[in-house]
């Protein structure tokens, strides 16, 4: 089941990549793309790329949290079921019936589209995201259930009892499932935030007699997207915190200064999301003040105590490395240095200013591209070696390197880009804004290549292991 998660995820990531280089060559005056046809790719690349990571990343905390404890198999087969029926939902709505209103799905858009798309292509994609996120919620609830069994209350999961001193550090949990509590308490929050505006949005394009309030609406959805997008890389780091240690026969230190940044942001995660809605003067002063603020602190805690944590676990361990450390330690990089330019933007005067750009997509390609997904495939890497018997080749590690410079060059275009104020979310550029776009596709081309090569490795680890058998992990051991 786990590969099965991390194949579709990892498949469905590098169709998304085609769409994205699709969108850039059409920015790039190279491709004649329709803007119809342009605004349905931005759709399904950003919801499908999205829900794809999401995927992967819970199975991969679901592989290491199983460990600590009891989970249920049937929820987990549950979840994947509805992702697929939601996918197939998705992809008809978008397709076939052309519905292309941006993941944000900001109302009234779908049931107010000036006749791009009709009544039939807005229920398949908002109810494909409702099927999508019970299949997540259920997930959550379930993980939830199994951390207050063993750990007592979701609290204890994140270590509040050793932070109040009324257990020893020793008796903290691990960090693994640290993780995991954060990203339930946010990701259910988040799920139930979506449900409730994508359920007023059916209603209203089934009914436009039903109204609700705008302002109230596009809190919900960014609610919703940037808490869920961000537990991506939450759910993604517990791969950094397992190998790492395996790696270099060191402990994964657990401290109270560890405890308090991820409570810090656990509370942060959640209401950082109005850093998106510094623009809207009608939102309170005090919620944009804080969006500010907190978008600031937010990018400080688990990354600075995570990061650190790597490089003094890595330093002087005479660690061996191979494509899994080695993609493990890059994603730290690219987290590292993909919140900069989100701290940026989410300084309210640069905001006003930058927000509508490029530079927003620059920041959000770095961070997933080069830390949340990173991860993902450093997770693929791992489970083979340590479950077949199947070795990286030089293609591999040329893959590697492939990866992080297109990476790297997808995200500077779209920063430089916003830099000389290249709107985001055009389907038509001038002439002016046409070269960095033209860049990031060719750079994208090498992205695809690189992530088929990962996932192709993958795919061959599951051949082996159908023909070794399931128990090489324990034969090896024993």
């Amino acid at each position: 089941m786990i590969a099965t998660y991390l194949v579709i995820g990892g498949a469905v990531i590098a169709v998304m990549m085609i769409f994205g280089v699709l969108m850039l060559l059409a920015q790039g005056g190279v491709l004649d793309l329709s803007p119809a046809a342009f605004y349905q790719f931005l759709t399904i690349h950003g919801t499908g790329m999205i829900g794809a990571a999401a995927l992967a990343a819970v199975g991969l905390m679901w592989y290491f949290l199983r460990d600590y404890v009891e989970l249920s198999k049937k929820v987990f087969t549950w979840n994947l079921i509805l992702f697929l029926i939601a996918l197939v939902m998705i992809i008809v709505g978008v397709f076939s019936f052309e519905y292309a209103s941006a993941w944000t799905f900001l109302y009234p858009l779908p049931a107010l589209s000036a006749g791009a798309w009709g009544i039939i292509g807005a229920l398949l994609y908002l109810g494909g995201m409702l099927v999508l996120g019970t299949g997540f919620l259920l997930l959550y609830i379930d993980t939830g259930r199994a951390i207050i069994r063993k750990y007592g209350s979701l609290g204890k999961g994140l270590g509040w009892d050793v932070i109040s001193g009324k257990k020893d550090v020793k008796d903290a949990p691990p960090a693994t499932v640290i993780a995991s509590t954060m990203v339930t308490i946010v990701n259910t929050t988040a799920i139930v935030a979506g449900a409730v505006v994508l359920i007023m949005n059916v209603i209203n394009v089934i009914n436009p007699a039903f109204t609700f309030d705008p302002l109230l609406a596009k809190n919900l959805t960014y609610a919703f997207g940037h808490i869920f997008a961000n537990a991506i890389i939450y759910m993604g780091v517990i791969v950094v915190y397992e190998i790492l240690p395996r790696y270099t026969n060191r402990k994964w230190a657990v401290n109270k200064s560890f405890l308090i940044a991820w409570t810090m942001s656990t509370a942060f995660t959640l209401v950082i999301y109005t850093h998106h809605m510094l623009m809207d003067s009608v939102m309170p002063k005090w919620m944009l003040i804080m969006g500010q603020a907190l978008s600031y602190a937010n990018g400080i805690p688990v990354l600075v105590v995570t990061a650190y944590g790597a490089l003094m676990i890595v330093y002087k361990s005479g660690i061996k490395w191979d494509m899994a450390s080695g993609l493990a330690f890059l994603s730290m990089f690219g987290w590292s240095v993909g919140v900069v330019p989100a701290i940026v933007d989410a300084t309210i005067v640069v905001n006003h200013v930058m927000h509508n750009t490029k530079w927003v997509p620059g920041h959000f390609h770095m961070y997933m591209g080069l830390g949340a997904v990173v991860m993902l495939f450093a997770f693929m890497y791992y489970l083979a070696k340590v479950d077949s018997n199947l070795k990286p080749n030089g293609l591999d590690k040329l893959a590697f390197v492939c990866y992080t410079l297109a990476m790297i060059s997808i995200s500077a275009q779209f920063l430089v880009s916003g830099a000389i104020s290249t709107p985001r979310r055009w389907a038509t550029h001038f002439p002016e804004w046409m070269g960095p776009a033209l860049f990031g596709a060719i750079a994208g081309v090498f992205l695809v290549i690189a992530t088929s090569i990962f996932i192709t490795h993958f795919i061959r680890y599951i051949i082996v292991r159908n023909k070794t058998g399931s128990d090489f992990y324990e034969r090896k051991l024993a």
